[in-house]
């Protein structure tokens, strides 16, 4: 893909790197083969410029491709630009911020979403977390510091990868196609975030394991669970109420108290009537008749 589509897609506001930046979105051919994280295209959507300054020249000084966005691109335009990472200051998007986040990560599940904002209340954090953000760093912060997790999220992102080879798992009603980062039954999507199917896929491919929640939130999230963090907890609730909608006839995800959970598929057990439901058909049956 060459620079000039793209900037027919791209909204006013939209800043351009500098040349070099612009060769490499152009496709040009490497001179040798480069890790993941340096391969990778990058997003700057942040309006302070000594931040944007800063952390420029130190992506230039790694190599990395970026693209500075000055104003908050639509989610087409995103997409067009075929990014790998995005380092974004909610500030910029205004009072609907969260609800772009959220849909940027359900247009572009392979996405990583970096927040890099002022200091702010831990329940923001989590909000933004919980949405699909794959980090959040606080400001002032160093350069060098914001690189090395942008780096960090890239590469975890391009292990998740469907493009590199992971097969569909069928189990139950339940089919898991990473190609679509989407669960189905049948043809019924089972409608899940991103980070619902990273939770899906990674219980689906050890079925019939016990995985701690402590070990789930490190390879879903990508860092060591606080003490009390209840999150993996929520969305395995949440989870399993979306793939009971599309699939009832089975039960998916089970509980290992104290520990952490279960990928097996069983039927689903119909629920035993009340007792006075039983009588009333026994009594209709004609059993009790005297």
């Amino acid at each position: 893909m060459n620079a000039g589509p793209v900037a027919e897609l791209l909204p006013a506001g939209f800043a351009r790197g500098r040349s070099r930046v612009s060769a490499d979105y152009s496709g040009a051919a490497m001179s040798s083969p480069r890790s993941p994280e340096r391969s990778a295209r990058v997003g700057v959507l942040d309006t302070d410029s000594g931040f944007v300054q800063v952390l420029a020249k130190r992506l230039d000084a790694t190599g990395l491709s970026y693209r500075v966005i000055a104003a908050p691109p639509s989610v087409d335009a995103l997409v067009a630009l075929r990014l790998a990472a995005l380092i974004v200051d909610p500030a910029v998007l205004g009072p609907s911020a969260w609800m772009y986040l959220e849909t940027v990560c359900s247009r572009l599940p392979h996405l990583g979403l970096i927040v890099c904002t002022a200091p702010a209340a831990v329940a923001q954090r989590v909000r933004g977390l919980r949405l699909g953000a794959d980090d959040w760093v606080t400001k002032p912060c160093h350069p060098e510091e914001v690189v090395a997790r942008l780096e960090a999220v890239v590469r975890r992102r391009a292990l998740h990868d469907p493009r590199s080879g992971q097969s569909t798992v069928e189990a139950g009603g339940l089919a898991v196609r990473p190609d679509r980062f989407q669960a189905f039954a049948g043809e019924v999507s089972a409608d899940l975030t991103r980070r619902e199917f990273e939770l899906i896929q990674l219980l689906a491919e050890r079925e019939g394991q016990v995985l701690p929640r402590e070990e789930i939130y490190e390879r879903v999230w990508g860092y060591a669970m606080a003490h009390g963090d209840r999150s993996v907890d929520v969305f395995v609730r949440k989870l399993r109420q979306k793939l009971e909608k599309v699939s009832p006839d089975w039960r998916y995800i089970h509980t290992h108290f104290g520990i952490g959970y279960r990928f097996a598929p069983e039927p689903a057990v119909p629920a035993a009537p009340a007792p006075e439901e039983a009588f009333a058909t026994v009594r209709a049956s004609g059993a009790l008749a005297v």
